[in-house]
């Protein structure tokens, strides 16, 4: 009875020991690479260096270019085929911009930067494009910087509306919208009118 009772004590001292020797050998792991015991917790916006919140508003032209000198959107996804439609876009068609943003309607005119990214025809009833893209601007104090773009782009309306949401550089915690106008419109290419208004810390 009593070598029973003192190797059940003997054992329970040995799990204790062992779970305090896991316990030490994690923290020490926490501490030599550098992770936290919390998964997330409150910090000062401050301590990331952001002041008082700004409102920024851009102004650009994007130019999509879809044959001819010096192609900026490709086809990568053909859509299923339809003998129906006479349009050069088709449902589930996915392309790849690297369009070129400019100061002026004119493709010629300055350039601020590169929309690049990828659209998909995303509608069976209209010319409605799922838009996933970043804006890389190479001008003045934007330099460097990126405005990302995920939402809907309905291209025949007269106005449409696409959310930024996020950024990088200036616009880092950036949020906000873009309000997008068509210039014009064909098989060869588009120019559109962006008007970006843009909360952001920088």
């Amino acid at each position: 009875m009593v070598a029973s009772v003192l190797k059940t004590q003997s054992f329970i001292i040995f799990l204790i020991l062992f779970f305090i020797t896991i316990i030490s050998s994690f923290s020490r792991l926490t501490v030599a690479y550098g992770y936290s015991k919390l998964f997330g917790k409150y910090i000062s916006p401050s301590s990331r260096g952001l002041k008082r919140e700004k409102l920024s508003h851009l102004h650009f032209y994007l130019h999509d270019v879809l044959s001819g000198k010096n192609v900026t959107a490709i086809r990568v996804v053909d859509g299923k085929p339809s003998t129906n439609s006479s349009s050069q876009f088709i449902f589930g068609d996915v392309y790849v911009i690297d369009d070129p943003l400019t100061i002026e309607p004119d493709i010629n005119s300055k350039t601020v930067g590169k929309a690049q990214g990828t659209y998909t025809v995303a509608s069976q009833g209209e010319l409605s494009l799922l838009m996933v893209t970043n804006f890389a601007f190479t001008e003045g104090k934007y330099n460097g910087s990126t405005l990302s773009v995920l939402g809907r782009n309905e291209v025949l309306s007269a106005v449409r509306e696409i959310p930024i949401v996020g950024g990088s550089g200036v616009f880092r915690f950036a949020r906000g919208y873009a309000q997008v106008r068509t210039q014009s419109i064909n098989q060869a290419r588009a120019i559109v009118e962006y008007n970006v208004f843009v909360f952001h810390y920088r």
